[in-house]
């Protein structure tokens, strides 16, 4: 079997998560966090929809970690998202992390929102 480092050049991969905090690029974010390939950053959680709407020419999906468990998202937050022309993949926040890395690494306009597991 042979092994190959993923290297995440011009991007923010998530290195660890754990109760209540987000490992993003080296740096601890308590709370729930906001990942693009440029920044890693606070998030305000569901009821913070403005700094997801802005991404709309960024990105073409976000990966929502919903926590611990899959659950659905406020209707405002998916109208909006689904306004800005955002796509909307839900998952649990550790389904979220793994996917956001493979996919940054391969270059995709994507981002990651997640609550703290």
């Amino acid at each position: 079997m042979q092994f190959h480092e993923v290297r995440y050049e011009g991007a923010q991969p998530v290195d660890s998560y754990g109760p209540g905090f987000f490992r993003v690029a080296g740096e601890v974010i308590h709370g729930p966090v906001l990942v693009t390939a440029e920044a890693a950053s606070g998030w305000g959680g569901l009821e913070d929809i403005t700094p997801l709407t802005a991404l709309k020419d960024q990105i073409d999906v976000l990966f929502l970690g919903m926590g611990a468990e899959i659950a659905h998202p406020p209707a405002p937050l998916r109208d909006a998202l689904e306004e800005a022309g955002i796509g909307i993949e839900l998952m649990s926040s550790a389904a979220a992390c793994r996917t956001y890395n493979v996919l940054i690494a391969e270059g995709r306009r994507i981002a990651l929102a997640a609550l703290p597991v």
